[in-house]
């Protein structure tokens, strides 16, 4: 079953047409990978899934229902939630407040202390800092951070937008550990990210973008090997 499908989703800003046409599904419990290079529009898809842009044409479904144009506060409330590029954190809070504002769409306190707690421990650095302005933390703490507010709001899909950019390479391990530790509880991920090779070791699906086309899917490991990938974007 796909939780999301996209269909023929285009997408401009002005005369500028940034995404053209394109298909893609998410089925539940997969990690899905979009790679692409600068300016090919990923994060311009991102952006029409989570509600923050409203598309030229074409279709956006979760879980059947079509979401098309819906507000973001209205996306979220069904399930699907975004970790940003560059993370977004509320730099001027304590990482605890931002936990908090992550966990908005519950009123039960209980409920809102269990997925504090998964994420702490999920998170151990996270709970040393509890009470520390989080603007004031490294980028990977706050990429941490990110992570972690989104998974306060008990998500059904989560789309994540290039977690590794600007990350030290230690915390780059550190995020992709993570998702992966995500995919083996049966989290559904959508991931765009610039880092090819480390998305499609963790993703079971791909897609690859180019100036606002999908010109190739499949399986992640039957696209890691092909030629024209390897030589775009795993250094081949």
């Amino acid at each position: 079953m796909s939780s999301l499908v996209v269909e023929q989703l285009t997408v401009a800003y002005g005369r500028t047409v940034a995404v053209k046409g394109i298909d893609l599904n998410v089925a539940e419990g997969q990690v899905v990978c979009l790679i692409g290079a600068n300016g090919a529009g990923k994060t311009t898809i991102m952006r029409v899934l989570s509600g923050l842009m409203r598309p030229r044409s074409g279709r956006v479904l979760l879980d059947g229902a079509d979401i098309t144009g819906m507000r973001a506060h209205r996306v979220a409330a069904r399930g699907m939630l975004q970790v940003p590029e560059g993370r977004q954190i509320f730099a001027e809070l304590s990482v605890d407040e931002n936990l908090t504002v992550g966990a908005w769409l519950s009123h039960d306190q209980t409920e809102i202390a269990r997925r504090r707690e998964a994420v702490l421990a999920r998170f151990p650095r996270l709970r040393e800092r509890l009470r520390q302005v989080s603007g004031l933390m490294s980028g990977g703490e706050q990429q941490m951070l990110a992570l972690g507010r989104a998974l306060m709001g008990a998500p059904r899909l989560l789309l994540l937008d290039e977690p590794s950019m600007g990350l030290a390479p230690l915390f780059v391990e550190e995020i992709f550990g993570i998702i992966a530790d995500l995919k083996r509880e049966g989290t559904t991920i959508l991931l765009v990210e610039q880092n090819a090779s480390a998305a499609l070791e963790v993703a079971d699906y791909a897609y690859v973008l180019e100036t606002g086309r999908i010109v190739l899917e499949g399986p992640a490991a039957v696209i890691a090997e092909d030629p024209k990938v390897i030589a775009a974007y795993l250094g081949g």
